[in-house]
């Protein structure tokens, strides 16, 4: 016998292929660029329009400028820009400054102190010292999905163009004080902890729900916000979530990202563009996503249907293609192109 869908996850009707972003920020201090372990100061001092668009993270150095849902990128960046401004302005009264990058450049775990609040004490609590690993700060792109099973469909194929969405976004080659040889040493550093990585192929919306409602009851986490997968669906907004993305230092470089996100989920979901023996071969998506992670785009990523490693630009160039008429018909032509320079 089936097992009714869980409340939590009914999914939340709106618009098709709005976009919003969540970027995660470090606090520092100014006089020598270290990590300032303050946001819940930050959270008590700041005006409550910008609070409004705040998060704590598990790190107490990391803040998360969460967006409203846009039509299109070019409302997105406006509002990211502003944020941005507004959180600069504000912190620099206080002291402090901010920066966005996947990692700081040289802060090691022993500096790290996890935030108060009960959501990060219970990460704690589950993680333990995982918890107090050195901050790995991502970029998350929302788009919305007008109903579950084009979200899972649209899950499911988006997890072969992860490597290549990586390896554009890679901006975290250090680590503790050194060159990790790594395009993204955030990416296996956010790898210890559990729930991360490619999510696998579910056969449908239920599928999806009551794997993770099973968990959820058998109290292995307390909610499905507990999955940290590269790509998620997320009832409660009604959207798809890609969350390989490392944290980009210029709000036009999310912009770009974003715009290809946005126009990758309306081909996928409109089309269904990727090769399907690609989106159904696990070690082939998770070798790409290693050499994603070390390379950026000087990786050459594996094509299943070539049987060969073909270099990231000209996968890029492929992707761009298709995008072309999706991203005209979403307004983000000119932001989706621009991806090719916020990869090098």
């Amino acid at each position: 016998m089936t097992r009714p869908l869980p409340e939590w996850a009914a999914w939340k009707e709106g618009s098709s292929y709005t976009v919003g972003a969540e970027e995660e920020v470090m606090l520092l201090h100014p006089g020598d660029w270290s990590l300032a372990q303050q946001s819940s100061r930050a959270l008590d001092r700041l005006p409550e329009d910008l609070v409004a668009h705040l998060t704590a993270e598990t790190q107490s150095a990391v803040l998360e400028l969460n967006s409203d849902p846009h039509q299109d990128v070019e409302g997105l960046v406006a509002q990211l820009g502003h944020l941005r401004t507004e959180l600069e302005r504000e912190l620099s009264m206080l002291g402090l400054r901010v920066a966005s990058a996947g990692t700081h450049a040289f802060t090691v775990w022993q500096e790290t102190v996890v935030s108060p609040a009960a959501r990060y004490q219970a990460v704690y609590g589950s993680m333990r010292e995982l918890a107090r690993r050195e901050p790995s700060l991502a970029l998350h792109v929302h788009v919305g999905i007008p109903d579950p099973e084009t979200a899972i469909r649209v899950l499911n194929r988006m997890r072969a163009h992860l490597p290549l969405l990586l390896a554009l976004s890679v901006n975290s080659p250090f680590w503790q004080g050194r060159d990790t040889g790594l395009a993204s040493a955030r990416t296996p550093l956010f790898q210890a902890f559990p729930r991360v990585g490619i999510p696998r192929v579910f056969d449908d919306y239920a599928d999806w729900a009551q794997t993770v409602d099973l968990l959820v009851r058998c109290e292995a986490f307390p909610d499905a916000s507990y999955l940290w997968w590269d790509v998620r669906p997320q009832p409660g907004f009604g959207t798809v979530e890609v969350r390989v993305l490392d944290a980009q230092s210029t709000v036009d470089e999310t912009g770009a990202l974003c715009a290809l996100v946005q126009s990758l989920v309306r081909l996928e979901a409109e089309e269904g563009y990727v090769d399907d023996a690609l989106v159904r071969t696990q070690e082939v998506l998770d070798e790409n996503r290693f050499l994603a992670a070390r390379d950026g785009m000087d990786a050459d990523l594996i094509d299943i249907g070539r049987e060969r490693r073909v270099p990231a630009r000209e996968q890029l160039a492929d992707v761009l293609e298709a995008c072309r008429p999706h991203a005209a018909a979403l307004g983000d032509g000119a932001r989706s192109g621009g991806v090719i320079g916020v990869g090098g």
